[in-house]
């Protein structure tokens, strides 16, 4: 592969251009589908020099594939990280990043507002390896701070959590992290582009792919990205995973093996070891319909903003909603907090609530045309669901609430249809709601 153009900081253009120009053989413009398991090695040195990490290159799809390095490295420029690795779905990414640094004994410290499906990760299926996972309100800062002990290995937020859309204090949070000596893991899948965690401190960012980055609903797919700014040599006792002998790898340590490729230690265990021993591969070719819709990424979370800020609007002007969701409608320090993290809009996701509960918010549901009703988010198209009996309903009631999940809750996530036509569909089905009431009075 020939080089993309010299470095940008404009995501409009390093989306279409980051870590690839051409294919050097063929002169191929688009992104190949390398639909292999194996690679040829040149000779026996060439394949020992792999495997001792003497030098980089491929050599099983499980661990990497060139497919999966363009979206690498196009979402690293992105980012403004160091390196990033492609694996299987956003709750691989997720459980990758924890487990990279922590161990049986261990904890880390996390924001209450987070997906149902992470919670229940932290929660519960974490626990069963013996990581402990504390849950703080970020509302203030200094509950991580307090949370804190010498076992803690991370501090792990999302950007704007989905469903309860408050931004996460990224810059208050790494601060105190970088005092104590503990890294803050940022899930930006929400906001792509709109925040880049790394300028304000955060020093790993996950994603899920299948969302904003794919926009189509094809693909299941996540991604972790490495800053490469936190110095884990410095805080080498919270760290023994990186800088102590790994017995899975022949005794590497994997700040020493790193330092010949770049701050990427934190990268390179991951792929080479978690990666490679539980398999958490993305496939190639989910990794190019990833490629074809971060191309237009950047347009296209500008019209889910601009659409999700007309909806917020909407809901609020209109009689049968209660409460609504959004960043552009808070104040005081959540829209500070808003205004500080997002640039160029608030996202697509909009959450709001009817007074008649789970019974009002399933008839919204039923009563949509346009919408899609499915656990998705970040589609082109536009979704909906209700929390309370779907995505979060396997939590207790008041882990619900501390999500931001209320009986009456409903998630919109707007996509870029014409703002007329979303707009009609909500106004027919808060109607059918009514209508109901009515008729049950």
């Amino acid at each position: 592969m020939t080089d993309s153009p010299k470095k940008t900081l404009n995501p409009e253009t390093l989306a279409l251009h980051a870590g690839y120009r051409s294919d050097p053989h063929t002169g191929s413009v688009a992104v190949p589908i390398y639909q292999t398991t194996s690679y040829e090695f040149q000779d026996t040195d060439h394949a020992a020099n792999l495997f001792a990490l003497k030098e980089l290159g491929n050599i099983y799809t499980r661990i990497m594939n060139p497919t999966c390095d363009v979206l690498e490295q196009r979402v690293t420029a992105i980012e403004g990280g160091a390196a990033a690795l492609a694996v299987s779905s956003g709750q691989a990414a997720s459980a990758i990043a924890i487990q990279n640094i922590a161990r049986s004994g261990d904890n880390i410290v996390s924001s209450t507002d987070l997906y149902g499906g992470t919670w229940n990760l932290f929660a519960n299926t974490l626990n069963t390896f013996g990581i402990e996972v504390r849950f703080v309100d970020p509302s203030d800062p200094e509950n991580f701070r307090r949370a804190t002990d010498e076992r803690t290995r991370a501090y792990y937020a999302e950007t704007l959590p989905n469903p309860k859309l408050v931004v996460f204090p990224i810059g208050e949070v790494a601060a105190i992290g970088n005092e104590l000596g503990v890294p803050l893991i940022v899930d930006n899948t929400a906001a792509p582009v709109i925040c880049q965690p790394f300028k304000h401190g955060a020093h790993i960012v996950v994603y899920s792919t299948t969302k904003y980055i794919g926009g189509h609903g094809t693909s299941i797919g996540g991604l972790l990205v490495d800053g490469g700014t936190f110095d884990w040599e410095k805080h080498g006792e919270r760290f023994p995973l990186l800088t102590q002998p790994d017995p899975s790898y022949h005794g590497a340590v994997w700040t020493e093996a790193a330092k010949p490729l770049g701050p990427i230690a934190y990268i390179l265990k991951a792929r080479v070891t978690l990666q490679r021993d539980l398999g958490y591969a993305m496939s190639p070719f989910n990794a190019f319909q990833f490629i074809q819709g971060l191309e237009t990424l950047p347009l296209r979370i500008r019209e889910h903003s601009r659409n999700g800020a007309r909806v917020a609007e909407f809901l609020q002007s209109h009689a049968d909603v209660t409460n609504v969701i959004h960043p552009s409608l808070q104040d005081g320090e959540n829209r500070r907090r808003a205004d500080a993290y997002l640039s160029g809009g608030y996202g697509g996701l909009v959450g709001f609530e009817l007074a008649g509960g789970k019974e009002a918010g399933r008839r919204f549901i039923d009563s949509l045309n346009l919408f899609y009703h499915v656990a998705n988010i970040g589609d082109a198209r536009s979704l909906a669901i209700h929390p309370a009996t779907t995505t979060h309903s396997q939590l207790a009631p008041e882990e619900q609430l501390a999500t931001g999940v209320t009986d009456g809750y409903v998630r919109l996530s707007i996509g870029i249809e014409h703002i007329d036509d979303i707009l009609a569909d909500l106004d027919q089905a808060l109607t059918a709601v009514r209508g109901s009431a009515a008729a049950a009075e």
